[in-house]
């Protein structure tokens, strides 16, 4: 069955909101089956609604609308699809009791406005909203399903799972989609495109959708199908295949964040990290952090700066910064050893470079960055060369010392074997 999402709301034709709702919608609606073909996002002008809602029920088995249910002028979705649908509105004392006892509850008194949300169109079916005042409405039109949602992703999510799923569940058809998240860094777009290419004709009824991210690159395979084992079986071939072919750069084939991945393989290993950073000032620490249970693996960091903190926080020689300069191999090996040994942690990671957009010579231009990480067998180190604005080389950065971390273990891993 083809499905669509309409986003109701001239905020999300700004730059101010973005629309989180209609995510969690297909990833909803494909888990039951449902395939969605079509999304748009629509202001709250009538005309552009009414255009908008006709396409989606002439090419659409179910529709899911979210925005334009609250009270004010300018909340026009119910109106507008009872008037292409024909209904006319009736106020239902009971959704009017429930938006007053909500006020009544807060200690205030209802704004005669709210009134309207108890506005209902013939033949709806209220969906009562645990979590806010405005109900979601289904209704069903000439073999279509039309389901508006309240826009706050809070109250949508909690309608949504109470009344919504478990009605179009009764519906859904067989056929599921089955899906696998992998994970590639260190090659471009075309490169992986390449590599796994050649397993598309083996195997034509999973789809494939390959995504450029500032993280690296994304595989989504995908297969529609009513028999849930010969999906997973397919899938389960397919990325067997695709991780040979992508070796090393390959990170995770379950959808992880690079940290998500450098976080496990650090409790694997029984192991701690410490950093000490110059130009990513402190993303790297906060990536570390960033997933839970961080304190088994992490002990601190530092952002050295200044030459005089690198000597001060990390040990760094200052013999060494005026021989070799802030910016050098040596300095980040001396970074990674020095924060490793005094924090006692099992592997030190040092990062320093010139992020731009000044401070760059002929030998040292903007976007060089060195890393290196050390632990008891000593020190490696290695020089990356970014390009872009100076976000985007400290992100680039912050991502290679992660993966420098990862393969780090992977190394060692096959030298001990």
């Amino acid at each position: 069955m083809r499905a669509e999402i309409i986003a109701v709301g001239s905020e999300l034709l700004t730059p101010d909101r973005l629309d989180t709702n209609s995510l969690f919608l297909t990833a909803e609606l494909n888990r039951l089956g449902f395939r969605v073909i079509h999304k748009e996002v629509v202001g709250d002008a009538p005309d552009e609604m009414r255009s908008s809602f006709r396409q989606a029920i002439e090419r659409s088995d179910v529709i899911v609308a979210s925005g334009g249910l609250g009270p004010t002028s300018d909340d026009l979705t119910r109106e507008t699809v009872a008037e292409l649908l024909g209904r006319k509105l009736r106020r239902d004392d009971a959704i009017l009791r429930h938006v007053q006892e909500r006020f009544r509850r807060l200690g205030r008194n209802m704004p005669e406005i709210n009134a309207r949300q108890a506005m209902v169109p013939e033949g709806a079916t209220v969906l009562p909203n645990p979590a806010g005042t405005a109900p979601g409405l289904w209704f069903e039109a000439d073999g279509r399903i039309v389901i508006l949602l309240p826009g706050v992703p809070k109250e949508l999510r909690a309608l949504f799972e109470t009344e919504v799923r478990p009605r179009l569940a009764k519906i859904a058809p067989r056929e599921r989609l089955f899906t696998r998240d992998l994970r590639i860094i260190g090659l471009p777009e075309s490169e992986v495109e390449q590599r796994v290419s050649p397993l598309y004709a083996l195997y034509p009824e999973i789809e494939m959708t390959i995504l450029a991210t500032f993280g690296g690159i994304q595989l989504h395979p995908r297969v529609w199908c009513s028999d849930g084992a010969k999906a997973e079986k397919l899938l389960d071939e397919m990325t067997e295949r695709m991780a040979l072919a992508l070796g090393e750069n390959l990170f995770s084939m379950r959808g992880e964040s690079l940290e998500q991945v450098v976080a496990r393989i650090l409790i694997d290993n029984r192991a701690t990290i410490a950093v000490a950073e110059s130009c990513t000032g402190g993303m790297l620490a906060e990536c570390l952090t960033s997933v839970p249970g961080s304190s088994a693996y992490f002990l601190g960091g530092a952002v050295c700066y200044s030459n005089e903190l690198k000597t001060l926080f990390a040990g760094v020689p200052a013999e060494l910064i005026a021989a070799k300069g802030a910016v050098s191999p040596e300095v980040a090996v001396a970074l990674a050893d020095g924060i490793r040994k005094r924090a006692g942690a099992t592997l030190g990671v040092g990062v320093t470079g010139i992020a731009g957009p000044t401070g760059g010579t002929p030998e040292k231009p903007v976007g060089l960055v060195h890393i290196a990480i050390a632990d008891d067998r000593g020190p490696r180190e290695k020089a990356f060369h970014y390009h872009g604005d100076r976000d985007r080389v400290r992100q680039q950065a912050t991502l290679s010392a992660l993966d420098m971390v990862r393969r780090h273990f992977r190394s060692s891993a096959r030298g001990q074997g």
